[in-house]
């Protein structure tokens, strides 16, 4: 047959075979997931085992039957021809073995994962075998209750893959219908020897029809609740999902959240909201926060918090001081909005807490550097201007003016410039960090420029500064301005905090891949105290005197020296002079 008759044979089939599938079969692959194709074969593989065990015991029950009419024959058997009331019992005793075989089968790794095949091969052991034995022996065998037996009990036991039943009742009807009808033979029944007997066709013919429609509905049924299932679990599993990260959001929220009723109790509270309020759990937070308002060191506050979210329903930014478990107070920040039913009913409030303490702390710091900078800053300004306007008050055209004068106002306005040009450098480099142009340096001539360029301070101050630096030290990946900067501001900060006559000892040494940088004196010392602030923004020291310096020195030395990848810090205790040191990375 050639290649296009086969298309041409196959093309009819495939349309009928496509039509079959849509209107009569089972859900399609399409439809049917692998997880229910699995739950199916579990289920048809489990109630096999069932229905192998019923039909074994009804076929018992027939062989006993026959057993005991060999000895005491039934009257109601008389009536049956010679061949099957004598043949019956091995035909009985035939299907028993086909059942064993089929039970052995059972346990077997194919009867585990086919067990539409187990369902077929058992089927058709009992169905075909009278029906083998009927056409051997010479005569039709319409079965009619063997087979409706098989069918029902098939049916009820396992109502799934309905393709398989009507594929073992088809079969049986096609051998029936089919070999008989060729071989030409009879029914052994006197009063009915064809084999189409109306009644009897009609019978089968329902009989079957509604096994099938049972189990194809049944088997829809499972099939959509078991997606139902599916969805459910999916649905649970999903709501797990979002529970767990919602949870995780809640319990590892920086901020406090809350939520509150209109009379003053917390119904809820995580985790931080209870370390704001000074306890270890959250639960404590609800148990003994009975009374909002008094939390509040203003109690008046809880009613303002109320007023204003019955007349606009949420709040931002409500600032408060309260009282934590300890009796401390802190400064808190509330967000939140009110949460009603479906009839307007207000339930509670929702919103976050945070500490703002640190903050108001900041403010008020702010606050006083401020008020530090203007006086500080009005100082050398009343001075240049006192002596300006002594001098515009002299009577004379042409003023002269004395080279102290010169020099006492050059001094004002490069004080003024000074710590303008700080103030800026530290708001820079807390916003953007401190800018390297990074470069092989040699650390020993950065510091002899350092030391040139502070000579007649170092004079002015009678200080003797000993440079231990060796030549032969590797080069530092570094900025050689910010680090002249460095060893400036701490030879400078030495000089400015003690006494004249100061000894300044600057070295240097290799440790691993870091050089080692130290700038020590026998000054006064530094307390502990003052050494755990002394790098901080703005921190001037007691021993500062009347300088007019913001504390920016040191601050701006440690932004620079972090910017190379190194640390500073500071030994010293009081009366035993002080060392700063920080180190470099080696290029």
């Amino acid at each position: 047959m050639g290649k296009v008759a086969r298309m041409l044979m196959a093309t009819p089939f495939t349309t009928v075979q496509r039509w079959w599938i849509k209107t009569f079969s089972a859900p399609t692959t399409d439809e049917i997931t692998t997880l229910y194709r699995a739950w199916r074969n579990r289920f048809l593989w489990q109630r096999l085992r069932l229905w192998l065990w019923l039909a074994l015991i009804c076929l018992l029950s027939f062989t006993l039957r026959d057993i005991y009419s060999l000895f005491f024959p039934f009257a109601e058997l008389q009536q049956l021809p010679e061949v099957l009331r004598t043949q019956r019992l091995v035909i009985n005793v035939t299907m028993l073995a086909t059942l064993i075989i089929c039970f052995a089968l059972h346990k077997t790794k194919l009867g585990r994962h086919r067990p539409d095949l187990l369902f077929l091969g058992s089927s058709w052991s009992i169905s075909l075998a009278s029906q083998l034995f009927a056409t051997l022996s010479g005569f039709a065998l319409p079965d009619t209750i063997g087979w409706s037996l098989l069918f029902l009990s098939q049916a009820v036991l396992m109502p799934v893959c309905w393709i398989l039943h009507l594929l073992t009742q088809v079969s049986v009807l096609i051998y029936y219908f089919g070999v008989n009808t060729a071989l030409g033979l009879k029914t052994p029944i006197p009063d009915h020897p064809g084999i189409y007997n109306v009644t009897f066709i009609l019978y089968i013919f329902w009989f079957c029809t509604i096994c099938d429609i049972g189990v194809y509905l049944y088997d829809r049924l499972q099939r959509s609740e078991f997606f139902a299932r599916q969805e459910l679990e999916s649905a649970y599993q999903k709501l797990k999902v979002a529970e767990a990260k919602y949870r995780s959001i809640f319990e590892n929220a920086v901020e406090g959240i809350f939520q509150n009723s209109p009379d003053g109790r917390y119904i809820t509270a995580n985790p931080a909201l209870a370390r704001i309020y000074g306890y270890s759990l959250a639960e404590e937070v609800t148990a003994n926060s009975t009374d909002i308002k008094q939390l509040y060191v203003d109690p008046n506050r809880r009613a303002e918090f109320v007023r204003l979210m019955e007349n606009y329903g949420s709040i931002s930014e409500f600032e408060s001081q309260i009282y934590r478990r300890d009796g401390s107070i802190v400064w808190i920040s509330e967000k939140a909005y009110a949460v009603h039913d479906e009839q307007g009913k207000l339930l509670y409030y929702e919103g976050l807490i945070e500490d703002i303490t640190q903050r108001k702390q900041t403010e008020e710091e702010l606050r006083v550097f401020f008020h530090a900078v203007s006086h500080d800053l009005r100082n050398p300004a009343l001075g240049t201007l006192m002596v300006l306007k002594n001098l515009l008050s002299r009577p004379e055209e042409n003023i002269s003016i004395s080279r102290s004068i010169l020099e006492r106002m050059i001094q004002s306005s490069d004080r003024q410039l000074n710590l303008i040009n700080s103030l800026m450098e530290a708001h820079v480099s807390e916003l953007q960090g401190v800018v390297l142009q990074r470069q092989a340096v040699e650390l020993l001539a950065v510091v002899e420029a350092a030391i040139v360029d502070l000579e007649p301070l170092l004079a002015q101050n009678q200080a003797k500064l000993t440079n231990l630096v060796s030549a032969d030290l590797p080069l530092v990946n570094a900025d050689p301005t910010q680090l002249w900067r460095v060893f400036s501001n701490l030879i400078v900060n030495a000089l400015k905090h003690n006494p004249p006559e100061l000894l300044l000892t600057i070295n240097a040494t290799r440790k691993d891949d870091m050089i080692y940088c130290t700038v020590s004196d026998n000054g006064v010392g530094i307390s502990q105290q003052q050494s755990d602030r002394l790098f901080d923004l703005y921190f001037r020291g007691a021993s500062i005197g009347n300088s007019v310096g913001l504390g920016l020195g040191l601050y701006l030395c440690k932004q620079i020296i972090h910017a190379h990848g190194g640390e500073i810090g500071v030994n010293s205790a009081l009366n035993a002079g002080a060392t700063f040191w920080f180190t470099l990375p080696i290029s």
